[in-house]
C-alpha cells in the first residue's frame, strides 16, 4: 500500500522536489503508487517509454548501460530516498539507460500522465523543472571535465568519496562496476585499492571495499582537481 506520508518526507530531502511548496509536495505525493522487485528483476530497460518516476522506499537500484558486444557498464548505484527517473519523465524521451534491482527493492511510483497533469497546475513544479535540467547539465559538464583532466587516482577517490556520502563507508560495490564508474579496467582499479590499502586508507573485500580515512582519500580527490 502507497505511503503519502513517507514519500513525501523523501521529497523533502530531494534536491529536484525539496525546494518546492509544501502543498505542491503534498500534492505529488498523493499520487504516489508502490511496487514490489525481487533481486535482478528489470524495472525498465533502456529505450522503454519514459511513463513514470521513482522514488526508493527500500533496496538498491543499479543504473546500467550496454554495448553491442554483451558489455556491461554500472553508470550509479541508488538506495533508500534515491529519486530517479524524473528528468526522462518530463522530456518524453524513452530511458537512456536500465535499472535493476541489486536486492529485493520497494518503490514509489508516480506516473508520467499524473504528474504532467500538476505541473500544468503548478508554477513552482514547473519552474523546478527548468533549474534541476541546467543543473543535470552543469553534472554532464564536471564530469566531462574530471574525466579530461583528473589523473586516475582521483577519479576512483571521488567515486568512493560519493558513494560512501550515499551509502556509508562501507561499500558493497565490485572492482569491476568502479573500473566502469571511472573508465578504466579492473586490474588498474585493483592497483591503486592496494596501494590505498597499504597506506590503511581502505580495506579490500570480495565485492566490498570499506572507506577507513575518507579525510586522506579526499586529499587524493582535491588535490588534482582540474
Amino acid at each position: 500500500m502507497a505511503d503519502p506520508a513517507q514519500f513525501e518526507r523523501l521529497l523533502s530531502a530531494s534536491p529536484f522536489f525539496g525546494r518546492l511548496e509544501p502543498d505542491t509536495r503534498r500534492a505529488i505525493a498523493d499520487l504516489c503508487v508502490t511496487c514490489s522487485l525481487t533481486r535482478g528483476e528489470t524495472l525498465f530497460l533502456k529505450n522503454d517509454p519514459a511513463d513514470a518516476f521513482y522514488a526508493i522506499r527500500r533496496g538498491e537500484i543499479r543504473i546500467m548501460a550496454g554495448t553491442s558486444t554483451g558489455r556491461r557498464m554500472t553508470l550509479n548505484l541508488l538506495g533508500p530516498g534515491d529519486i530517479f527517473g524524473e528528468i526522462a519523465l518530463f522530456d518524453g524521451r524513452s530511458r537512456s539507460a536500465d535499472a535493476i534491482a541489486a536486492e529485493p527493492a520497494e518503490l514509489f511510483v508516480v506516473r508520467r500522465r499524473d504528474m504532467l497533469d500538476l505541473v500544468g497546475r503548478c508554477p513552482d513544479l514547473a519552474m523546478r523543472v527548468i533549474e534541476v535540467l541546467c543543473e543535470r547539465l552543469r553534472f554532464v559538464s564536471a564530469r566531462l571535465e574530471e574525466a579530461v583532466l583528473m589523473p586516475l587516482p582521483a577519479r576512483i577517490a571521488r567515486r568512493l568519496l560519493a558513494l560512501a556520502e550515499d551509502f556509508g563507508t562501507e561499500l558493497h560495490i565490485s572492482q569491476d562496476d568502479i573500473a566502469d564508474f571511472v573508465g578504466t579496467t579492473r586490474e588498474t582499479v585493483n592497483r591503486q585499492l592496494q596501494n590505498w590499502w597499504r597506506q590503511g586508507m581502505l580495506d579490500i573485500h570480495r565485492n566490498r571495499v570499506v572507506v577507513r580515512d575518507p579525510t586522506t582519500l579526499a586529499s587524493v580527490a582535491l588535490a588534482a582537481s582540474p
